[in-house]
């Protein structure tokens, strides 16, 4: 999961060297962070929203076979 994000982010962003993603693991999730760049921001996120939950609907689908939930969250 933790390519996935990285691999998406940096096809959005100005600065892909600046994509950092953290993954922590508990028993019933995968937590993901994602940190880019502050010019980034909006990119990531897009208007209203729609890049980020664009962005988490695609590892949902992705993590859909495994039976932990994951969580995707955008970072500074």
């Amino acid at each position: 999961m933790k390519d996935l994000v990285e691999v998406i982010a940096k096809a959005l962003v100005d600065y892909p060297d600046e994509v950092v993603v953290t993954e922590t693991e508990t028993d019933k999730s995968i937590v993901l962070e994602l940190h880019v760049a502050q010019a980034d921001m909006g990119k990531v996120i897009g208007k209203q929203g729609r890049i980020a939950k664009a962005i988490r609907s695609v590892v949902k689908a992705a993590a859909s076979k495994s039976e932990k939930k994951v969580i995707v969250d955008i970072m500074q």
